[in-house]
């Protein structure tokens, strides 16, 4: 909580010295506190759940159909959160997905190595549990957020998330190793579940938004699509960004642990690589401009590839570090631009800034229907670590990101 305090206690001090259009109102800090505080959890655990399925069954198929299964649901508990968000308010929708996150790991602690048994029903309440969360959060930084300061709250807000998570890996990769077994992997979910309650506790302090717009437009989206082209070009940009991302949400760490063979030297990595994006979304926070967004996806894009070429090289230690080198100070430049982007288009969308949520809704619709795609490829062409179609089906994702250029309008 002291750590809290001083975050907060910086971002206002640097509030002060940005012009008044670009402050952060004081529902933006607390938002990004408990992201942080989330995120803390969310590095400990969520870093190590795949190995540990991993090191359960040591078979990709498993870990793929597992994410499968959480980016389908996903966007089911996306529409089911949206309906309450506007029916209630996007702190309702916010902190039952924390509190289901908490729950998750619970369940997670007292199974053990059970999960393996039922790893599809854990996916699905995985798959629900964080799309409470996001669709609460997406909606909540668009509403704390304005057109004049947010591209400066997304960067902050990663450098928030991202620091966060330095700690997290080492932490929980050091837990890991000092513990025979499976033993560490425990302790370490019973540490995030503390800190997902901690969050949810934090996330009093934003009050409920009272609305007269409670009507669930989500039937009517078919027809706005039709008559907004821009919007559809903006929803397929992230189901592209979905086809490498589903990748990277959960190989890069068994690729690591392969090639290193010690969960604490992925969760060393995973503090290095967390730096590197700290760093980027800084500078991000200082330079970045609304209008150049079509220039920031090329240039990460390409930075993104040029990691990825080495793997084609070979799959060894000094391949997949600099690959992730590249991602990590490539990626965040990708994601908040497009980010900001698409919550600029929200704005152009008929009633005002009413379908916001059935907007959040869509994009991840759209995002977890390129991560499933891209997933069902690459277990399909490659049953194991060591097939040469892993390397190519990762550098044929992230190829495919230069589409991002054509359906950006700036």
């Amino acid at each position: 909580m002291q750590s809290g305090m001083r975050l907060k206690w910086h971002l206002w001090r640097g509030n002060a010295t940005i012009s008044p259009e670009r402050r952060l109102s004081k529902e933006a800090i607390i938002a990004m506190i408990i992201h942080g505080c989330f995120q803390f959890g969310a590095s400990m655990s969520g870093l190590f759940l795949n190995l540990y399925l991993w090191r359960l069954t040591q078979d990709l198929m498993v870990n793929g159909i597992y994410n499968i299964v959480v980016f389908v649901f996903s966007p089911v508990a996306f529409a089911l959160g949206g309906w309450i968000a506007k029916r209630k308010d996007r702190m309702v929708t916010y902190r039952l997905g924390i509190v289901m996150i908490a729950l998750f790991y619970l369940v997670v602690i007292i199974a053990q190595e059970k999960v393996v048994e039922w790893y599809l029903l854990f996916a699905i309440f995985n798959g629900m549990a964080a799309g409470f969360y996001w669709t609460g959060y997406l909606v909540l930084m668009y509403d704390v957020s304005t057109e004049s300061n947010r591209v400066r709250f997304l960067a902050i807000n990663m450098v928030v998330f991202n620091s966060a998570g330095l700690l997290g890996p080492a932490i929980a990769g050091f837990i890991i190793q000092m513990n025979e077994g499976l033993r560490g992997y425990i302790i370490t979910f019973s540490f995030a579940f503390i800190m997902f309650l901690v969050a949810s506790v934090i996330s009093f302090r934003i009050p409920l938004f009272k609305s007269h717009h409670k009507v669930y437009h989500l039937r009517l989206i078919g027809l706005v699509m039709r008559k907004n082209i821009r919007w559809v070009k903006g929803l397929t940009a992230f189901l592209v960004l979905g086809l490498f991302q589903g990748i990277m949400l959960f190989l890069p760490n068994i690729l690591l642990y392969q090639t290193v063979g010690r969960e604490d030297w992925v969760g060393y990595f995973g503090v290095f690589f967390s730096a590197l994006t700290v760093s980027t979304g800084y500078v991000i926070s200082r330079k970045a401009k609304e209008e150049q967004v079509r220039k920031y996806v090329l240039y990460s894009t390409t930075g993104i590839i040029i990691g990825a070429l080495f793997l084609l090289i070979d799959v060894k230690m000094w391949t997949v570090v600099l690959f992730m080198i590249a991602f990590s100070i490539c990626n965040p430049l990708a994601v908040n631009t497009l980010t900001s982007y698409y919550y600029r288009l929200i704005g152009t969308l008929p009633l005002k800034g009413q379908l916001k949520v059935e907007s959040v809704v869509m994009r991840e619709v759209f995002l977890n229907t390129g991560r499933v795609i891209s997933i069902i490829l690459l277990i399909v062409l490659s049953h194991d670590l060591h097939s040469i179609w892993l390397p190519i089906v990762l550098v044929g994702s992230a190829l495919l990101q230069y589409v991002l250029f054509f359906l950006i309008n700036g």
